[in-house]
């Protein structure tokens, strides 16, 4: 079976373009393979750096992301609830142990000597 894209054209026919798409399918491909678009913005004032901003922007599903080693979502507390709870459990046991070594310490001699 040949490819529609490589019959000749009929006499007085403009050339046949790249094959189209829909925009699902274009979407579906870049989030299956994945897009990275990089670009810097300098700012100078008579040839002194007054500014410099970097983008690095990766758009990818979140299957291709983690096959890349990005998953930093499910690690941040304001975006993962799981990492939230992680957080204030992990808080907790770090000032339960706190207290437990002040009470061992005794009573603060501090407040004595007032």
């Amino acid at each position: 079976m040949t490819d529609l894209g490589t019959w000749p054209a009929a006499p007085g026919a403009q050339p046949a373009g790249p094959p189209s798409g829909s925009l699902a399918d274009l979407l579906e491909r870049v989030l299956d393979k994945g897009i990275v678009i990089a670009g810097d913005i300098k700012i100078d004032l008579l040839d002194i750096e007054l500014l410099t901003i970097r983008l690095r922007l990766f758009i990818a599903s979140v299957e291709t992301a983690k096959k890349a080693g990005i998953d930093w979502w499910e690690t941040d507390p304001a975006l993962s609830s799981r990492a939230a709870r992680d957080a204030l459990t992990e808080e907790n046991a770090r000032l339960r142990a706190r207290l437990d070594a002040l009470e061992e310490a005794g009573p603060d001699t501090t407040e004595e000597a007032r």
